[in-house]
């Protein structure tokens, strides 16, 4: 055991004994002889946040990660005190704080140890700051395994790693390289199959240890702020995603065609070059809804200008775009180019916007424009001017997102990349230096583009996508994986870091198909396209100093496996449209990892390739070149290969053959997938026929499709449409059971029905207790069942 004596001749400090506790409705503080207080707080029964100060008293209590809607009530709260500790219980969880030295441990109601202090808080002062480096360290089970922080390119699993958050530009970022461009300083341990969660709500730069200084040490620790974490208590992953990512909140359901297919390049210019990858998209028949303009669309880069040279008549050509079903998605960074004839930048020096140094002056930066300054988006006056400044873009010309780059900040030609600590920021309220505001920097200014998009575009929904953000910005926007590279590593970094994301509260993420620096081969991009469909985010991005990077820069194998993938994930857009109401409804990751699938089977918990897309479909990428099949680990469960539909038993790992135009790919037991035709964007076509891929199973499935107008805000009136199905397989019948709720009325009035995997033939069929005439061929050689809508029960017999 370290004693106090030694803590303290290494140069740290520590609580000492606890010598008085109040006890209010939902919270309690403890004080010690040395000033340290820690109050703790009952959120929900398995949600308890920890907060220290070693003052005396705390500061003012704000942060930009907590969503202020989330749910905070608990059951059951009961305070005692025994010789030793102070307990605090609640219906999950029992958390003692030893008098001697503040040390917490949490157990559950069985009395099983799940966090323990090792050495608990401590800290150390800054001399070269003022304020503490906060400190804490926890012990770690033999086998525990950690997983989340969202942005990072190393394994899943976090075990043995150190890593650092502080937002940072890293241009062509290589795997294990720290930090990168999001700081999402949250993490799940797991140990003895049961989970728990940390969020440590501090936006300095944070540093996480995940038993890699000292074997059996997890510890985290910051360099300025408070100690303030929140304790999550699963025992299910799922239980410890679900409430994170209530804590920091959830965004509002996107428009439709924001989870089509997007493209984009560094850069589309002029005009007559944007038009051309338009139509090329349409003639070769590849689906696609978006299309970015980058920098070069400004005048002189400066935001909210267009270049009149390339761009004569931005207002004409954003229309003719959208007859063609494109919707045009702009690039607008922070840095306002310093130019006394440039409207905004006069506004906002008139107005004292722009972030200052501590002795006074505007802090400046060179950036694409050249010489810059850059708003304070911490200031809710500047986000509220800001969101202001896209009347023209949303209103007028018809632009239908925005997306925000450079906001780590980046600044270029400085040896830290960004604005000097100095730099000072109103916090809304709370005044800080550049410490303390940089990793929030990107959501700030994505909160003030969303507001600003939102306003205007209404009554449609705003599409925003950011590449740097904290924790809570998912609240309003989507993000990307940032400047990767066409590497063979960086599609298998590409594959974790969305997944990773998707657990850490962001799930409308993906990143740069093919990589965004270099040039990928034909069959890189055909692998990568294969994976970017079923991340929630897809969008080929590029640069185009290193070649084109459109699908018809390859050869024709490549195009056809392009259009064959991208058609299927407009195929999947109701099943993918439903994953996105679960994140938002629930909390429930669109993407899942194997070890958040089955945490109890320890086979899942090293997984970095295989995934869960939404709750049904098993996808695991090619990830090697000259590949026609790969090893995979298929989870518990019976599972039908996608391309064969051949069923599998789970709970192993498989050799599965494929052919370069497929990868793995493995549909639940049971499962019923609804199914668009094919459109070459969203809203192209009026269907009469929902298809829907029923999956035989022996026992009980349940799925559920979410529908609505796929754009606007009557869902949020009850005008929405949830169906809920359930298979219930018997050895001689299949029974198909539905139930509606909502008062959305969608427009096709059929359900196309192929059922799969029937260990019989078919001698009778009922809907609704009534009999039905069918041919005898049914379920063979692609004919189908057609369904009235309005059916309750389908029950299918067989011989």
């Amino acid at each position: 055991m370290i004693t106090n004596t030694e803590l303290e001749y290494k140069g740290d400090l520590y609580p000492t004994k606890i010598v008085a506790f109040e006890y209010e409705v939902d919270s309690v503080c403890f004080h010690t002889d040395n000033d340290v207080i820690l109050k703790v707080t009952v959120l929900r029964d398995s949600l308890i946040r920890f907060r220290f100060t070693t003052k005396g008293y705390f500061s003012n209590d704000f942060s930009y990660a907590i969503d202020k809607s989330h749910s905070h009530e608990y059951n059951f709260l009961e305070v005692s005190e025994v010789e030793d500790y102070y307990q605090i219980k609640t219906n999950k969880v029992l958390c003692r704080i030893q008098k001697i030295d503040m040390r917490l441990s949490i157990f559950d109601l069985k009395d099983t140890l799940i966090l323990e202090d090792e050495l608990g808080f401590h800290w150390e002062e800054s001399y070269e700051f003022g304020g503490n480096i906060v400190k804490m360290s926890k012990s770690s089970k033999d086998g525990e395994c950690f997983y989340g922080l969202g942005d990072k390119a190393t394994q899943l699993n976090l075990k043995g790693k150190r890593l650092e958050n502080f937002a940072t530009d890293q241009y062509a970022f290589q795997k294990d390289q720290e930090p990168l461009y999001k700081v999402v300083p949250f993490y799940i341990g797991l140990h003895n199959k049961k989970a728990y969660g940390i969020f440590f709500d501090n936006t300095f730069r944070t540093y996480f240890d995940f038993c890699n200084e000292r074997r059996n040490v997890a510890s985290y620790w910051a360099e300025g702020g408070e100690m303030n974490y929140y304790f999550i208590y699963g025992p299910q992953m799922q239980d410890v995603v679900t409430t994170f990512t209530d804590l920091t909140g959830k965004p509002e359901l996107p428009p439709l065609w924001a989870l089509g297919y997007h493209q984009c390049k560094w850069s589309y210019y002029p005009e007559s070059n944007l038009k051309e990858v338009a139509a090329k998209f349409r003639e070769l028949k590849i689906p696609c809804d978006a299309l970015y303009l980058d920098i070069d669309y400004m005048d002189g880069f400066r935001c909210f200008t267009w270049n009149k040279e390339y761009f004569p008549d931005p207002k004409r050509m954003v229309a003719e775009l959208a007859e063609d079903g494109f919707k045009t998605v702009v690039i607008i960074d922070p840095g306002i180019k310093i130019d006394k004839e440039y409207s905004i930048y006069k506004e906002a020096l008139k107005n004292d916007y722009f972030c200052k140094r501590a002795d006074g002056p505007y802090m400046k930066g060179k950036v694409w424009p050249g010489e810059c300054n850059f708003p304070d988006y911490t200031n809710p006056v500047v986000r509220e001017w800001w969101a202001g400044l896209f009347k023209e873009l949303i209103s007028v010309i018809g632009v239908k997102g925005v997306w925000n780059d450079m906001n780590e900040p980046a600044v270029m030609e400085v040896p830290n990349k960004t604005f000097p600590m100095d730099v000072r920021h109103d916090y809304d309220g709370n005044p800080c230096s550049h410490r303390k505001a940089h990793n929030i920097y990107g959501t700030q200014m994505a909160r003030a583009t969303y507001h600003g998009v939102k306003r205007f575009a209404y009554p449609k929904r705003p599409f925003v996508i950011t590449r740097s953000a904290y924790a809570g910005a998912q609240r309003y926007t989507s993000s990307w994986t940032g400047d990767n590279v066409a590497t063979w590593e960086h599609l298998w970094i590409a594959n974790i870091q969305v997944q990773r994301m998707s657990i850490s509260g962001m799930g409308f993420t993906g990143s740069d198909i093919g990589g965004f620096a270099e040039q990928p081969s034909g069959e890189l991009y055909a692998r990568w396209i294969q994976l970017g469909v079923f991340h929630p985010f897809c969008r080929t991005h590029s640069s185009g100093n290193h070649g084109d990077q459109e699908p018809w820069a390859f050869d024709e194998e490549v195009i056809e496996i392009t259009r064959k993938f991208v058609s299927l994930r407009y195929q999947l857009l109701p099943y993918l449209y439903t994953m996105f109401w679960q994140y938002i409804e629930e909390g429930i990751p669109m993407l899942k990892p194997l070890v958040y699938y089955d945490q109890e089977d320890t086979q899942t918990h090293y997984r970095n390739d295989e995934f869960i897309f939404g709750n049904q479909i098993l996808v695991c990428p090619i990830l090697e070149p000259n590949s026609l099949g790969r090893r995979m680990y298929v989870p518990r469960g019976q599972w039908y290969n996608y391309w064969i539909n051949e069923k599998v038993k789970g709970g192993k790992e498989i050799w599965v053959d494929t052919k370069f135009d497929e990868i793995p790919l493995f549909v639940k037991a049971g499962a019923v997938i609804p199914k668009y035709p094919i459109q070459q964007y969203v809203g192209e076509l009026e269907f009469d026929e929902l298809t829907l891929d029923i999956y035989y199973k022996k026992g009980k499935e349940k799925s559920v499709v979410y529908e609505d107008a796929q754009d606007g805000y009557d869902y949020k009136k009850g005008k929405y449409s949830f169906l809920s199905f359930q298979t219930i397989g018997k050895e001689k019948e299949l029974i198909v059971q539905l139930h509606k709720e909502g008062k959305y009325d969608t427009n096709y009035s059929k359900y196309k029905i192929n059922l799969i995997g029937l260990p019989f033939n078919v001698k009778e069929i009922e809907i609704d207790n009534k009999k039905v005439i069918f041919d005898k061929n049914i379920f063979e050689n692609e004919s189908y069942l057609i369904v009235d809508k309005e059916f309750t029960e389908l029950c299918i017999i067989g011989l």
